[in-house]
This record gives C-alpha cells, structure tokens and sequence, in this order.
C-alpha cells in the first residue's frame, strides 16, 4: 500500500511538470499560456508556429503517463493503471499552476502506451482520421476519447483476444472491472477539460488548423 501511495504521489508530481510552459519559456522565449488557446499542451505549442518544439512538448507530456506504468510494470505491481490516472491528474490539475494545466490527451497518450500497445495505436488512428477530415485537434481529441472504452470493452468479449492483441497486463481479466472504471474516470476527466472547446464547437467558433 505504501508503495502505491508512493508512486501515485510520483506520478502526480511528474504529471504536473509544465513542460510546455517551461520550453517556450526557455527556447522560443515565449509565455504560451499568454498566446493562442493559451494551454501549455504540445497542440498550442505548435499554434506558434515551432514543430519541433511541439514534438518535444508532446514526447514529454506522454512521458508523464508513460514512466509510472513501466515503473509499475517493472516492479511487478498489479495496478498500473490505477498510477497512471495520478500522472493524468497531474498535468491537468498541476500544483504549480494553481490546478490549471492542459487538456491531457499527449499524457492520456502515454498512459495508454505503456498499458495497452493496440489500443494507444487505434486511439491514434482515431485522432489522424478525425483530424485529417475535419481539421479539428479538440474534436480529434474528445472522439478518440469516446471510442477508447469501448476499444478496451470489445477487447474483452472477443474470442481468443489474446492472439488478436498485443497483450498487456490492462487486459486480464481479473483487473477487467478495475481497469474499465479508471479507463471511464479518465474520460470523463478529459471531457470535461474540454468542456469550452465542445461549447466553440457547438457554436462554430473553434478554429481549424487549416486557418492558421
């Protein structure tokens, strides 16, 4: 138990590490929660116009969610993703910005990496097809949201799934219960940090990444 809590207090700390924020600061010598959507996430990053500041900020957001499982996973522990949903919460309710930080997809990206290869690949697809369609980074990012549930769900009533996926300790069956609730309490979280950008494009005010 005291691991556990030593590891989610981890998670959470490495979580809440505003890398977006500090890069811009220190290589484009820029404040980007003062531009743009004005969040610290990679996708506001690259409204500046940098690419490869963006990827940076993205490969360090999903290392947020990506170190604690495999750190778990190392140790042999049997609820990694329980560690995950603490990094999660990190970034988007950081410490060190008063409990506002991004929207939490690049960490969610991570989380689902170190848990479930198959799942983080489809998820992806998902947000390149949305986004290659309709231009929309939220959009991609809330519908590859929805869908991963029910990827996770799928997962456990096809026959043999252990010889159509790459298996991962999220899939057993006796953490199935366990691991869908935070896979659902991570969703819900997400939603919701991206509560105003359904209301823009609710109301056809959100931009696409074409009028940039």
């Amino acid at each position: 138990m005291y691991l556990y809590i030593l590891l989610a207090c981890f998670a959470y700390l490495l979580g809440s590490i505003p890398f977006g924020l500090i890069i811009s600061k220190k290589i484009l010598l820029i404040d980007i929660t003062k531009y743009g959507s004005k969040n610290i996430g990679a996708t506001n990053v690259l409204r500046l116009g940098n690419k490869k500041v963006a990827f940076l900020t993205l490969i360090l957001d999903a290392s947020k969610g990506l170190i604690p499982i495999l750190l778990c996973n190392k140790l042999g522990l049997d609820y990694p993703l329980l560690v995950g949903l603490f990094a999660l919460i990190g970034h988007i309710f950081p410490v060190w910005l008063n409990f506002k930080g991004g929207k939490g997809i690049a960490t969610y990206i991570g989380i689902l990496i170190a848990t479930s290869p198959l799942i983080a690949i489809l998820f992806t697809f998902i947000w390149l097809m949305i986004f290659l369609i309709y231009r929309y980074s939220s959009l991609s990012a809330i519908c590859s949201v929805i869908c991963t549930p029910a990827i996770y769900f799928s997962f456990q009533i096809i026959p043999n799934n252990e010889n159509l996926i790459m298996y991962s300790r999220i899939h057993e069956a006796g953490l199935f219960n366990l691991n869908l609730t935070i896979i659902l309490f991570m969703t819900s979280i997400l939603i919701y940090r991206h509560m105003e950008n359904i209301k823009r494009l609710v109301e056809g005010k959100e931009s696409r990444f074409k009028d940039k």
